[in-house]
């Protein structure tokens, strides 16, 4: 149904951005990233809605691992001062992604997110009901290899309000990119190949300080109970 997926050197697609800047962030051999054909046209003709176009996609019915990372980087390393342009695109379209997925298993129900869910499926289910909020926030936020569309799925078919679900997921893919894009700026190509190399690393670290703050603020700043 889609062209042969092909190697992307995302220079070569965004050579039109600015063409005599330095090599790519992903021109090394150790760097390369499966892209379908019919993509690379897309976003090398038009640079923020191709980064839109990715993550839409990969939010919904593709998945492009780190490829929505590596082109808001690269773009931000080509032009650091769209810095937050890019970001907005990237958080944008996974938003609109997740929405039609959000919307998708809502109107299966329980049994299509079981069926999609796979083993994980009961403990989401737990997860979402006493933290729906967090429960699309911390995978929003955090790079793969951690699961994101399981609880994308579990929001939906457990009806989570539609205003807490887009609230989480544009704060947590927000935060996200526009540190991507920090790190784009302030170190260039170094920063992307820091990150998928020690991706397990960030994704340990980023869920240790989310899990201090949410115990924190369960057992140290929770307001005791009046007394009856």
């Amino acid at each position: 149904m889609f062209a042969k997926v092909s190697e992307l050197h995302i220079r070569a697609e965004l050579a039109s951005v600015q063409p005599r800047r330095s090599a790519s962030l992903l021109h090394s051999k150790s760097m390369k990233l499966k892209f379908p054909a019919w993509l690379q046209r897309w976003v090398a003709v038009m640079g923020g809605g191709g980064i839109f176009a990715v993550a839409f996609l990969d939010s919904s019915v593709l998945s492009f691992p780190f490829l929505t990372d590596a082109l808001v980087m690269q773009m931000c390393v080509e032009r650091p001062a769209r810095m937050i342009y890019y970001a907005a695109m990237a958080t944008l379209g996974s938003l609109f992604g997740c929405i039609w997925i959000y919307w998708l298993a809502k109107k299966g129900g329980e049994a299509y997110f079981h069926r999609h869910g796979g083993p994980t499926a009961l403990k989401v289910k737990r997860w979402v009901d006493e933290h729906a909020f967090l429960s699309i926030f911390i995978p929003a936020i955090l790079p793969p290899p951690m699961q994101f569309k399981v609880f994308v799925l579990a929001e939906g078919v457990f009806e989570v309000p539609m205003r807490t679900f887009a609230l989480a997921l544009v704060l947590g893919r927000g935060l996200r990119y526009l540190a991507e894009g920090f790190l784009a700026v302030k170190y260039g190509r170094q920063a992307l190949s820091l990150l998928m190399s020690h991706a397990p690393m960030f994704v340990v670290v980023v869920a240790a300080i989310v899990l201090a703050v949410f115990l924190a603020k369960k057992f140290v700043f929770q307001q005791p109970a009046p007394n009856q």
